[in-house]
């Protein structure tokens, strides 16, 4: 199942399973997309009904463009395969699975909700947030075609390196670019990971464009007053869509005219340029069609 429409995933907000409230007020919210979290926000006593309330939350249709995925508990844990059976009968867009290590533990997932009669539509999302997860990543990602996204996670992964949260995540930038790698070279959407301090909206913002400077596509979020500073950074700005609309109409015009060389601003313009200018149109498209 490969991810073929665009979908702007600019920003993806962790929602708590447990709290009846935050299902219910995630309806109105500004968010792309949205994780149903059954992992860590939901204590082991919980687990139960919250796997109910957001099966039931998921099913419901009550989301509107919002993207809906359920966050299961990890492979290793006792409420794995329920949470696997219970989000396959609920059928979100997707099932975002914590502490994948290896491609076998995506294919153990693909062949589990398969088994539990998922719908084809509901992808998988991998959580990488290990050192072994940094080095597999790319076989992670082509390890099944229900894999459309990878979700850093940088909380799990700075506890593995011993590594201090510092502004810059100078720590963590070889297992990131290692990330992104991977996604690229496999055609997946990628998501930065969380930012903790609510407070800082400062460095929240500095976070986000760091994140959108190196290629991903959005990032997950803890907190709704986290959503305006990250679909802005996130989504194209007005000068990159005019420039692009400018790159793609003098390429088209040089090439209907014979010209092998184009130039925009005194910079010459290739067909890479246009690729990305493309893109960056169609990303603007699909966010003002929110």
């Amino acid at each position: 199942m490969t991810d073929t429409t665009l979908r702007p995933r600019r920003s993806v907000l962790y929602m708590p399973g447990a709290n009846e409230r935050a299902l219910e007020k995630a309806k109105t919210l500004p968010t792309d997309a949205l994780i149903l979290d059954l992992e860590d926000s939901v204590a082991p006593d919980a687990k139960a009904d919250a796997r109910k309330r957001v099966a039931a939350a998921a099913a419901s249709g009550e989301y509107g463009y919002r993207e809906v995925t359920i966050r299961v508990n990890a492979p290793d844990t006792a409420w794995h395969a329920d949470d696997l059976r219970a989000a396959a009968e609920a059928g979100p867009d997707a099932v975002v699975v914590p502490k994948v290590d290896s491609p076998e533990t995506v294919r153990a997932v693909e062949r589990a909700l398969e088994a539990a009669g998922a719908p084809e539509r509901t992808a998988i999302w991998a959580m990488i947030e290990t050192p072994r997860a940094m080095f597999d990543a790319r076989a992670i990602a082509a390890a099944s075609e229900r894999l459309t996204v990878l979700v850093m996670g940088t909380n799990d992964l700075a506890k593995e390196l011993h590594a201090e949260h510092v502004p810059g995540r100078a720590p963590l930038l070889n297992g990131l670019s290692l990330a992104l790698l991977a996604a690229r070279a496999t055609g997946k959407t990628i998501l930065d990971g969380v930012y903790n301090d609510v407070q800082n909206l400062e460095g929240f913002e500095t976070e986000c464009l760091q994140g959108r400077q190196f290629g991903f596509d959005g990032k997950t979020l803890i907190h709704p007053k986290q959503l305006e500073p990250c679909n802005r950074l996130f989504a194209p700005s007005d000068a990159a869509v005019e420039h692009s609309r400018r790159i793609i109409e003098a390429f088209d015009q040089a090439t209907s005219e014979g010209r092998g060389v184009v130039t925009v601003d005194g910079r010459m313009i290739e067909n890479l340029h246009v690729e990305d200018a493309r893109r960056i149109l169609a990303l603007a498209e699909a966010v003002a069609g929110r």
